[in-house]
């Protein structure tokens, strides 16, 4: 296919980028925010929870399992350790109902992704369990249009260097398109890339970071609509 002369590679985050991620788990903490209500306000359970998932993230990663393991360990911590087995027996299966979730593209990633493929090497990075985000991507029907698909347990710099030297042409002809300013962009740009933010309206409170609004590779787009202007734009 041929590339374009500066630009070759364009690397996708998966989640709250091609698909809906978040508003389950915030789904899922209103739940437990319900089973939990007689021993802990919605706001301090949050709290709770959200220290808990911050202390798990060495061990457990990022993703669903992670996120079930750190409310069962939440809900024993505020009824030092009284939660009834019902309560925990609730919480797996919300866990479970979590990682049977059918996926739900979001507006514009097909038109997108197949208007780009046709001109550029195409690569899935997102991090999170193994088996959840090959589920997602088998469901989603996105999986032919990507050239290689890198499932990461976090993404740092040296990601991001070694996915697009080893996939592409090296970080600095390639892009990172993502909803996540801490995960995405940031470290994309690190690395040499282009980094396009993709807000979403929901977004985990721990990939939070001010955006590198000066950097001259940074750029914002409103839906993945407007990502093939971009990237001829930057030819």
């Amino acid at each position: 296919m041929p590339k374009s002369a500066n630009l070759t590679t364009i690397g996708f985050d998966a989640d709250d980028t091609l698909w809906q991620n978040e508003q389950f788990y915030r789904l899922t903490e209103r739940r437990f925010a319900e089973l939990l209500a007689d021993h802990a306000e919605p706001d301090r359970l949050s709290e709770r929870l959200l220290a808990a998932e911050k202390r798990n993230l060495g061990s457990y990663g990022f993703g669903i399992k992670g996120f079930t393991l750190s409310m069962v360990e939440t809900a024993i911590e505020v009824t030092n350790g009284r939660v009834p087995a019902r309560v925990i027996e609730q919480i797996l299966a919300a866990g479970r109902e979590m990682l049977d979730h059918p996926v739900e593209t979001l507006p514009h990633v097909t038109d997108t992704l197949e208007r780009l493929a046709a001109t550029h090497r195409i690569v899935l990075i997102t991090k999170g369990d193994l088996f959840d985000q090959e589920r997602k991507l088998a469901q989603s029907g996105l999986g032919d249009f990507f050239d290689a698909v890198e499932i990461v347990s976090d993404k740092k710099r040296n990601t991001y260097q070694r996915i697009f030297s080893a996939v592409g042409d090296g970080p600095e002809r390639a892009m990172m398109v993502g909803n996540s300013l801490k995960s995405d962009i940031v470290p994309a740009i690190a690395a040499g890339s282009w980094g396009v933010h993709v807000p979403h309206e929901l977004t985990w409170v721990l990939e939070h970071v001010e955006p590198p609004a000066e950097d001259p590779r940074f750029r914002v787009i409103d839906t993945l609509r407007d990502l093939p202007g971009i990237v001829a734009e930057i030819g």
